[in-house]
């Protein structure tokens, strides 16, 4: 790292980068917003089931990053905070704007592969990585109660680990894990019935 020139803006890892933001490199924050954003934007859009509220809330992400995270806990990983902020984000969305749908999730139907119906003995989490029952799926998971919601919204589309899990909504591992386990057995129940 050549500290009087210009680095590589996307390379280090996230303890690198947020090090660097946390002592004033904008171009650090700029190479967590392009590794993170797509992430984050996914996980709104599942959580929301709006692409404009989705976009909303992921710039409203990274907007209280760049104000926040500097004088956030030293210890604070960037990636669990990075959700944390946006479920936050999402909830203050749905409760500002109390008449937005749920259950709508815009999609255009001409993208994607042709229906092709799964297995009978397929999971949730093999389901969820086909684009032609990603609507279903996300039907289902808009079902489940907000924890589970967040759980399952954060394992599957953040791909964090339960313990990352566990700091972003500040609970212990362990119940990430079951309040996991308990959302995987009603989205099964859920997508039995309509596939």
């Amino acid at each position: 790292m050549d500290l009087g020139g210009r680095t590589d803006e996307g390379s280090g890892t996230d303890e690198e980068l947020s090090k660097r933001f946390r002592e004033g490199d904008v171009q650090a924050f700029e190479a967590i917003v392009e590794r993170y954003s797509r992430s984050i934007y996914n996980f709104t859009l599942r959580f929301l089931g709006d692409s404009a509220d989705a976009e909303d809330a992921t710039q409203l992400t990274f907007v209280q990053a760049f104000e926040s995270y500097p004088r956030a806990k030293a210890e604070a990983p960037i990636r669990p905070w990075l959700f944390q902020v946006a479920r936050n984000k999402c909830i203050d969305l749905i409760r500002r704007r109390r008449t937005i749908s749920l259950s709508s999730m815009e999609r255009d139907d001409d993208e994607g592969p042709a229906f092709d119906p799964p297995d009978e003995d397929r999971l949730p989490d093999e389901i969820f990585m086909h684009t032609e029952l990603q609507q279903l799926l996300q039907d289902a998971i808009l079902t489940l109660p907000l924890r589970s919601r967040e759980v399952v919204t954060m394992r599957y589309q953040g791909e964090l680990t339960f313990a990352e899990i566990g700091d972003a909504l500040g609970m212990p591992e362990n119940t990430a894990k079951t309040l996991f386990q308990r959302a995987k057995v009603r989205l099964r129940g859920y997508l039995r019935k309509r596939i």
